[in-house]
């Protein structure tokens, strides 16, 4: 059976970050969900970039996920930080004991908020430590703490991208997906 992930899309979510997500994850085979949290499947990033979601968050959240992966950018990251159903989902996620993850300012924006970074030590963008409730890992490039995996922003997003890879299929996979990037 394939491993399945979710990736909540905003408008102004990073479109490096989303991208790299999305498209690492289906080099490794993962069924990859890409969902609008707005009434549209056609989000505009922080730059301007449209992407078009498979599907309305509103229709997938009933589905379980081996892992819920939130791009940064602003304010895409406070656009899913607002969505109550991507929240609960989230909520469900970690206490399951299945993979969550957020990168750039999500984890400060979104998954701190509301508790989801309680007890967790995490990383996220510069600008938006400060919000982080551990900060005893916050240099680190990409930070796995229990079932949360956070990282640092569009720099780090390919790293981020290929733990997601290690910690849902394994890290042979996680090695095959990565060989033919010719990474240092």
């Amino acid at each position: 059976m394939n491993k399945t992930a979710l990736v909540p899309i905003a408008d102004g979510s990073e479109e490096i970050e989303s991208v790299t997500i999305i498209d690492v994850l289906r080099r490794a085979n993962v069924e990859v969900t890409v969902a609008s949290v707005h009434e549209h499947k056609t989000i505009t990033a922080s730059r301007r970039t449209r992407i078009t979601a498979d599907a309305l968050l509103q229709d997938c959240v009933e589905h379980d996920y081996d892992l819920i992966a939130l791009p940064g950018g602003m304010p895409g990251a406070r656009n899913l930080s607002d969505c109550a159903l991507l929240i609960d989902r989230l909520r469900k996620q970690r206490d399951a004991g299945f993979w969550y993850a957020a990168i750039c300012a999500a984890p400060a924006v979104a998954l701190a908020p509301h508790g989801l970074l309680d007890g967790v030590a995490a990383t996220g963008h510069a600008g938006f430590r400060e919000a982080l409730p551990d900060q005893s890992r916050v240099d680190e490039r990409v930070v796995v703490d229990r079932n949360c995996i956070t990282s640092q922003g569009p720099g780090s997003a390919l790293e981020f991208a290929l733990e997601l890879v290690a910690r849902v299929c394994g890290e042979d996979v996680r090695d095959q997906v990565a060989a033919p990037m010719m990474l240092p």
